[in-house]
């Protein structure tokens, strides 16, 4: 897997190295996206920079947002997708994994669902082996990434379990390990919002094939392709839309940075059934992934609004412990299947990769409507 190829799309430079390159796991850092994607997009700041054979999380962070207004919230996620947020996912654990400690995520996830009436979190937070201590160092960066993924989880699925492991860093082995331990701690969902830097994937996908889990995966969006775990046939990847509100009116359109496309050196999986590529297709399926509101307190100062595919996967997450059957699927099969088509939003505007009738590389084959589909 040494190249993840997406039409009309550069594969990631030496300019993209040296805009994002270094890694301060103690420091609010923010880079600059890359030239090549939307306004919007390009104005953003990727809160995890880039470490050549490491992970990076995906969150954005927008500029100039007013923290009073901080952007689309649960009502609005479940409207859109006409969840049944008030009355399914009890008893299903929905697992986060990520790197680093943030020391105030159980009071910043309070704090998100008291705003937003969504009740008590069950919540638990654990450190690669399991413990309920000995956290590893912390990172305000992945932090806020913890933050946004376990807000939006409970943001569509508010009875749902959560668990948030944490890697005690962004290499492949602690990742792999935090990865394992999720599925070991009874989660039938793990979700990632991260994805591996360079040429060479950071991560085995092996740790992405247990029997019996649906693993999900933010695709990227800085334009640089798709990469581990997102490529891997076995995980549900997922690319971004952009959701306005007029009223009580919904539009949504595909949010072009999303990654996707063709992954290079894996099976295509036997549910595909495309021309386009001899390897993996992504993306699956795609959700919300801008001005999104969230709350952090331990390097972010509180409200304020965020971007990128690091919103739409821990949604879908959440979107599958509704379902409750996340045990039967086969990676992103269920999005592939022609009967469940009815089940999503068939999404216009623009994708710079691949798409034919309703499916495009950026967003799969829609975003969800209703549960059916999953």
């Amino acid at each position: 897997m040494d190249c993840w190829a997406r039409r009309g799309r550069v594969v990631v430079t030496a300019l993209l190295f040296t805009l994002l390159w270094g890694c301060n796991a103690a420091q609010p850092t923010v880079s600059p996206l890359p030239g090549g994607l939307e306004p919007a997009a390009r104005a953003a700041k990727a809160v995890c920079p880039a470490h050549r054979g490491e992970a990076r999380c995906l969150a954005l962070i927008e500029p100039g947002v007013d923290p009073a207004t901080a952007g689309l919230t649960p009502t609005d996620f479940q409207s859109r997708y006409k969840l049944p947020s008030g009355t399914k996912g009890n008893g299903q654990i929905v697992a986060v994994v990520g790197a680093y400690d943030n020391p105030n995520v159980d009071s910043d996830l309070a704090a998100y669902r008291a705003k937003y009436s969504l009740g008590t979190a069950t919540f638990t937070k654990y450190n690669q082996q399991g413990e309920t201590s000995n956290y590893p160092q912390g990172s305000s960066s992945w932090g806020l990434e913890s933050d946004l993924d376990v807000e939006m989880i409970a943001a569509v699925c508010p009875l749902c379990t959560i668990y948030l492991i944490e890697a005690n860093g962004s290499d492949g082995a602690d990742l792999e390990t935090a990865e394992t331990e999720a599925v070991k701690l009874g989660a039938h969902i793990v979700t990632n919002s991260w994805t591996c830097v360079g040429s060479s994937d950071c991560v085995n996908p092996r740790a992405f094939a247990h029997k019996h889990v649906t693993y999900v995966a933010a695709s990227g969006d800085s334009g640089d392709g798709i990469g581990a775990p997102a490529a891997y046939a076995t995980v549900v990847s997922v690319g971004g839309t952009l959701l306005t509100k007029n009223g009580s009116n919904y539009v949504e359109t595909i949010w072009d940075p999303s990654e996707g496309g063709c992954a290079a050196g894996i099976k295509k999986p036997k549910w595909q059934h495309d021309t386009y590529c001899n390897g993996r297709l992504a993306n699956d399926a795609g959700a919300v992934s801008w001005d999104v509101a969230a709350y952090d307190s331990y390097g972010y100062g509180g409200w304020f609004s965020v971007g990128g595919t690091s919103v739409s996967a821990p949604l879908v997450a959440g979107i599958f412990g509704l379902a409750g059957n996340a045990s039967k699927q086969d990676g992103g099969r269920t999005f592939w299947q022609a009967s469940h088509h009815k089940d999503l939003y068939v999404l216009g505007g623009s994708c710079n990769g691949y798409g034919y009738g309703p499916y495009t590389a950026c967003t799969g084959w829609g975003s969800p409507k209703g549960i059916g589909a999953f």
